[in-house]
């Protein structure tokens, strides 16, 4: 048994305490020991209460009989105020019994005791003095009482007056450690001295800080008031997290409501310690969680094109938990002004989306100068997500992005928008039937911002159903037969559309100018296995078109009175409003198989060779729906010698019209896929990877043997592959086999054989080379590697506003990621086409060749400096493209940010210092010079 038990039981007997202490060796005996051992105590217990109880505690348990070196958690008995209730981490069990007779039956148990109970422990040592009902507490002191917490050097507690103090302690070089740390529900309070009471709720603390909201507050002397009011004497507020921040604003006196605000007298602002010229004669910053509304303040400067403005300027309303409205605009001196409404929802589990319109109308120069330009803009953005899990079965979305022709060159939103020229938007909406039937409604439009011109649907349904198989029997019974492999499918489409210009879009002759129709198309199909390794494949297609008008053309004469009368004339071309449909039907059947073929090679890298071949053959058969007996076509004078000519009524259709014809197209491909597998040390398993050579290389051809004439068709060869798995390569060129007229116009009956003694000619030839190079410094990591914490991934700021969170995703180059030391993103993009005519059968070649560079990326200089770069080379035209590069500095609790766009168009630059928290988003510095200012 330690020595200082034998020291404590001495003291408890001179005492007349009764007591019960259990070795080590007995505790670990089991559950018997303890359930005899607590027998006994109370046994003892109940027989020395009454003849003890007029015996009292010493004044003082002192270090010497009491205290001793391990860990000692201390809970008074909230019951007996006077007795302690002991549970020492040690071998040492000790049940002191209460002092009944010191209790005083006048005070009522709520004026004496605290409503919960105090739970305390000490690392160093713990001093009672019981007559007096004080604890104090030596070293990592830790008291827990409610939702109130307190961490301190030393703690004093006195449980008659339910008040706490708390101050830290000097190490050996005289710094103050282990200073209090006061926490009540969220808020947090660390100081030089604390002095709390329990029961009351009021503390007094000196030379404090407590976090609040999304700020600091630093004070040299602070009062907390029972309803968690703060009263602040020489205090200052700031966003910085350090205990000497960077800036901050001084006051002289303040007031905290949490929740709420945080009101101050006189403030000034100081950086580094420096006061500024920055005054304020009071100051209020809102600490409250969540929305808020309030005014957005502007930026100011000068343009010299435009004049002095204030830019991002207006009001923020925030309507509800689910809603908010932001208005912001600019002005000018020199008549320019822009006004952009932001409107954003959002329901948990359910939906969000953010609205955006602006209005833009530019004055750019002197009126009468020659640089002078004046325009209007808008621009219309929309974007809605619905979560997966609100409606399972049925979904709406919007991504909606229509701008005038002009307005992302004067104003635009993001580098994205100013370098696109064709804009897409749409809306949409699907569902489903038990899964079986779907259903999709969508409106869409595209614009183009160098022609101005657009196509407009609205809408365009989409209904579709999953294959079925009308005579598969629900039992199986014995072996599938060949017709329960039959198919049937249907599917709908209808459209309403428009393709006009931008400024023809809806005028008085929109709705005439609109096209619609109705597509159904039902194909049945079966397959089955031909000689084991054929699959042979038989389908019809039945298709039918409804329209609300039809064309009609007819031959205008118009005499032209001239020294010898002529006759001229033109093709009239009406339009026939009414009901209308067509059908059409086609039968297919097609035999393919799969080949494969295996080359090893015992030595060197490569291991094997494997291609894979896919031959296929099909027929297709559709009768001649221009025959009168389908009344699909009619014939027309085409000149004014009298020439007919045959036409479709259903030519300018939506979907168009039955093909004219009898067609008996018999087709031959045959695809190819070359592997190659290589040894590898990087796969510990087989040791081998595979490569690709060539991802699909296709031949095709087709006679058609209802033609009378040049029954072949032209010879087509595509492929693709990836090599390094960056880069793309795409082919695609045209062989024909029959020779040209001397006009090159048409195809002559002839063969390239017999004529030029070769089998095809080349019509058309396409590359396309694609590289795609990312690259970034955790490539080069090992696996295992640990990485500073720069290069760990951040974590959000926990103040980051739902706003600054939607711009990231929706413009992510605004967004400065600080865990990549570095990365290089390179696009290289090559596109040869070539033309071949032979005019008075001389062999010509239009060739066209577009090449291009372009590249970006970022490098961390340093763990708190940054350069973000973006460039790119037009070979065909010689010249740079859009070129920007950022440098950016983190200053802990400031940022600095530097935009330098050096040439082109779009030249300019801009400087700005600020305050990274969003409750002092307005304290920045910025200077720039805008493009329209060069």
């Amino acid at each position: 048994m330690p020595e200082h038990s034998h020291l404590l039981e001495t003291h408890l007997l001179k005492h007349k305490i009764p007591y019960l202490i259990v070795p080590d060796s007995y505790k670990m005996s089991g559950l018997l020991t303890y359930v005899l051992s607590f027998f006994v105590f109370f046994a003892f217990l109940s027989l020395h209460v009454t003849a003890q109880q007029n015996e009292p505690l010493p004044d003082t348990l002192t270090l010497d009989s009491l205290v001793y070196n391990d860990s000692l958690q201390v809970i008074p008995d909230t019951l007996l105020p006077d007795s302690l209730y002991l549970l020492p981490d040690t071998s040492i069990s000790i049940f002191p019994v209460s002092d009944s007779a010191k209790i005083d039956s006048t005070k009522t148990a709520s004026s004496e005791m605290l409503s919960a109970t105090v739970a305390y422990k000490a690392k160093d040592s713990i001093r009672f003095e019981v007559e007096s009902r004080k604890v104090f507490m030596y070293q990592n002191a830790d008291i827990t009482y409610e939702d109130i917490g307190l961490k301190s050097a030393r703690v004093d507690i006195d449980f008659a007056s339910n008040s706490v103090f708390a101050e830290g302690k000097t190490d050996s070089t005289g710094k103050l450690i282990e200073t209090p740390v006061f926490t009540e529900g969220d808020q947090v309070f660390e100081s030089e001295t604390m002095r709390y009471n329990f029961k009351t709720k009021k503390g007094l603390i000196r030379k404090v800080i407590t976090e609040d909201g999304a700020g600091y507050l630093h004070g040299d002397r602070i009062k907390k008031m029972p309803d968690d009011n703060i009263n602040i004497q020489s205090g200052a507020y700031t966003t910085c997290n350090l205990k000497h921040p960077h800036f901050e604003f001084r006051f002289k006196k303040a007031k905290v409501i949490p929740g709420k605000k945080i009101v101050t007298g006189p403030a000034y602002l100081t950086i580094a310690d420096v006061p500024t010229p920055l005054y304020i004669p009071f100051g209020i910053f809102p600490n409250k969680t969540g929305q808020r509304s309030g005014i957005i303040i502007p930026s100011y400067g000068e343009s010299s094109n435009r004049g002095f403005f204030f830019e991002n300027g207006g009001y923020y309303w925030a309507i509800n938990d689910n809603m908010d409205l932001q208005l912001t605009g600019d002005i000018y001196t020199r008549g320019s002004w822009s006004l952009e409404p932001e409107f954003r929802y959002k329901k948990r589990y359910k939906y969000n989306g953010t609205m955006r319109l602006a209005y833009a109308f530019n004055r750019i120069g002197e009126e009468g100068a020659t640089n002078f330009q004046e325009d209007k803009g808008f621009s219309i953005f929309w974007s809605h997500r619905q979560d997966p899990k609100a409606r399972p079965n049925s979904s709406f979305s919007a991504s909606v992005n229509i701008s005038s022709n002009s307005f992302n060159k004067y104003n635009p939103v993001s580098t994205n928008n100013y370098l696109s020229n064709t804009f897409q938007s749409s809306i949409a909406y699907q569902t489903n039937f038990n899964q079986k039937y779907f259903l999709t409604v969508n409106s869409s439009y595209t614009q183009n911002t160098l022609d101005r011109s657009v196509r407009l649907t609205m809408p365009q349904l989409n209904f579709n159903t999953n294959t079925f198989y009308p005579f598969k029997k629900k039992k199986r019974e014995g072996q599938e037969k060949w017709f329960e492999r039959i198919t049937v499918k249907y599917s709908m489409n209808a459209e309403n559309t428009i393709s006009t210009y931008d400024t023809l879009l809806f005028d008085s002759d929109f709705a005439s100018r609109m096209k619609n129709g109705m597509k159904h198309d039902i194909p049945i199909s079966s397959s089955i296995k031909v000689l084991k390794y054929f699959n042979l494949s038989n389908s019809i297609r039945y298709t039918e078109r409804w329209y609300s008008s039809t064309t009609r053309k007819n031959w205008v004469n118009d005499t032209l009175f001239t020294a010898t009368d002529t006759t001229v004339g033109y093709v009239q071309e009406d339009t026939v409003y009414g009901f209308s449909a067509n059908r059409d039907f086609s039968y297919t059947a097609s035999l393919n198989t799969r080949l494969y073929g295996m080359f090893s090679f015992m030595k060197g890298p490569v291991k094997a060779l494997r291609m894979v071949h896919n031959p296929s053959i099909s027929f297709t058969y559709h009768p001649d729906f221009a025959d009168p007996f389908w009344g699909y076509y009619y014939k027309y004078q085409a000149d004014a010698e009298g020439e007919e000519d045959t036409y479709s009524i259903y030519e300018n259709g939506i979907y168009g019209g039955p093909p004219e014809g009898v067609m008996g197209r018999v087709s031959f491909s045959l695809s190819n896929n070359l592997e190659m597998k290589v040894r590898s040390k990087k796969d510990t398993i087989t040791g081998t990877k595979k490569v690709k050579l060539i991802d699909n290389f296709t031949m095709s051809m087709s006679y058609d043997m209802a033609k009378d004439s040049l029954n072949w068709s032209a010879l087509s060869l595509s492929g693709r592959t990836t090599l390094f798995k960056n880069l793309q390569i795409t082919y695609r060129s045209s062989w024909d086999p029959y020779i040209r007229d001397s006009a090159d116009t048409k195809n002559l009956n002839k063969f390239e054989w017999d004529v030029n003694g070769r089998l095809f000619r080349l019509e058309n030839t396409s590359w396309n080379v694609g590289l795609n190079f990312r690259l970034s410094s955790k490539d080069f990591e090992k696996k295992g590697e640990k990485t500073d914490d720069v290069d760990k991934p951040k974590e959000r700021p926990r103040n980051s506003s739902q706003q600054e969170i939607d711009e990231v995703e929706l413009f992510p180059e605004r967004y400065v990621d600080w865990s990549i030391p570095w990365n290089l993103n390179v696009r290289y993009s090559l596109g040869y086409t070539a033309n071949h005519r032979y005019p008075d059968y001389v062999h010509e070649t239009d060739k066209n060749l577009i090449q291009s560079l372009s590249f970006s990326g970022d490098l961390s200089i340093t763990k708190k400096w940054k350069v973000m770069f973006r460039s790119g080379y037009d070979f065909e035209n010689g010249e740079i493209t859009y070129t920007s590069i950022d440098i950016v500095r983190d200053l802990h609790c400031w940022e600095m940010s530097f935009n330098w766009v050096p040439m082109g168009f779009r030249k300019q630059w801009s400087f700005q210092i600020n305050v990274k928290s969003s409750i002092l988003q307005d304290l920045k510095l910025t200077k720039k010079k805008d493009w329209r200012d060069f």
